[in-house]
This record gives C-alpha cells, structure tokens and sequence, in this order.
C-alpha cells in the first residue's frame, strides 16, 4: 500500500476542524480557529476567537493579534509562519457575548476534547505562552493571572495577560511586565522562530 503522506496530526486536525460538539451553543455556528505544525517550537494557548477570528479563520487576526506580536516583538509573517509557530485557543470556535459585552468565556467541552491529543502529536513545542487566565488556570491551576505572570511559571510555560485593549491599565498598573517580561519574551521568541 503507497504511503499517503497524512501523518496522525494531519488526521486529527480534520478531525478538530469538523467538531460540532458544542454547536447547538454557537451563536454563529462551529468554525474551529486553530493551526498546528509538527515543526512549530513555539505554541501560544489562548482563550477563543473573537467575531473577527472567525471570520478570517486566522489566529489572532484582530487588535489583540496586533498587541500580541508587539509583545513578541515579530511581523505577521512569522508569527503566520505555521512552521514556527501554533496556536490552539482554550475554545476552538467563536463562544458568543456575555450580557455586559464582553466575550463568553470559552465553552468548556473544548480543551478536554482536544488538547491532550494535540499536545502529544506536538513534540517539538518547547514554549507554551498561556495567553490569559483561562489558559493559565487549565495548565497552571488556581492563581490570578496577574501571580501566575509575574512567576514566569517555569521553563515550559510562558504565561501572559490576554492582549486585548483592557489589558493597558494593568500594563500600567505593572510595569514590571515591560521591564522583566517583554524582554525574556523577545529572547525566546527570537531564539525558537529564527530561521
């Protein structure tokens, strides 16, 4: 029988791609937002995608995606460079808004599904960036987020606030995370997606 070239990660994400788990409580329906590479070093867990996520059908292509690679200090070229780097969010698709506005917190049948047999087929992700609390509470258990970015969580796990534009007034209310975190940040980006 001729080899057909689909590796057991290839599989699994057709597989993640056509999850309806959760879609009778989509308000816009299933579309799973996530990419993943068996080359990728780096791999940034965040939260959900938001309406425009899920219309791009690309991974932080919004305001936050803009002070995320700021943060990171790389373009959009690496930082879409599926070779470099993957993503795979808390909840795969758009969960809705809350009543204030905000954005529903991630559907909760998502990461139980999915990430331990994604993480498994991911072997050469030496940097996990936990992107806000939900991720953060999943992998690093309980703690604010604000604790659990300041502990730097060890040689695995990068963990930072969710980019989105509420996160300035922490900024300032934290400059230790300009001053400590953004440059290891830099470092190990610089050091896991050059060439």
């Amino acid at each position: 029988m001729a080899h057909t070239g689909i590796t057991p990660l290839d599989t699994l994400a057709a597989a993640a791609r056509g999850c309806t788990l959760c879609a009778a409580a989509l308000p816009l329906g299933p579309r799973p937002v996530f990419r993943v590479s068996p080359t990728a070093r780096l791999l940034v867990i965040s939260q959900a995608p938001g309406t425009k996520v899920h219309a791009s059908g690309l991974p932080f292509d919004d305001a936050s995606g803009d002070r995320l690679r700021g943060w990171m200090g790389i373009g959009r070229a690496t930082f879409y460079d599926a070779t470099k780097i993957a993503f795979l969010p808390m909840g795969f698709c758009y969960p809705g808004r809350l009543p204030n506005g905000g954005d529903a917190p991630p559907r909760p049948e998502c990461a139980p599904a999915w990430h331990g047999k994604f993480l498994a087929l991911l072997p050469a992700a030496e940097l996990i960036l936990l992107v806000g609390g939900y991720a953060q509470r999943r992998y690093l258990g309980k703690g604010s987020m604000t604790a659990h970015v300041q502990s730097g969580a060890g040689e695995r796990f990068m963990p930072l606030p969710h980019p989105s534009w509420r996160t300035t007034g922490w900024e300032t209310k934290n400059p230790w995370f300009a001053d400590k975190v953004l440059p290891r940040l830099r470092a190990e980006i610089a050091r896991l997606t050059y060439p």
